[in-house]
């Protein structure tokens, strides 16, 4: 979320206007800013609080793609 120039969900908004099914994935410490249901109504696939355990990270991203256009950005 905490990026110069542009936040990160302002972000994800832009991506999603060049390219709506982008697989975003948004990791963020500040829980106040953005909940789940925010970051999904603004086209993030998915969302994971820091600190992130890698196995947590590893999921969500087979998760993510596994739900992005039947399989992925390959799929």
């Amino acid at each position: 979320m905490a990026m110069p120039n542009m936040p990160g969900n302002k972000l994800a908004v832009e991506l999603t206007k060049i390219r709506p099914d982008i697989p975003i994935l948004l990791c963020t410490g500040f829980s106040e800013t953005m909940s789940e249901e925010e970051a999904a109504s603004i086209g993030i696939k998915g969302f994971l609080f820091k600190p992130i355990v890698m196995k947590d990270l590893a999921q969500k991203i087979r998760e993510v793609l596994d739900t992005t256009n039947g399989g992925g950005i390959f799929g």
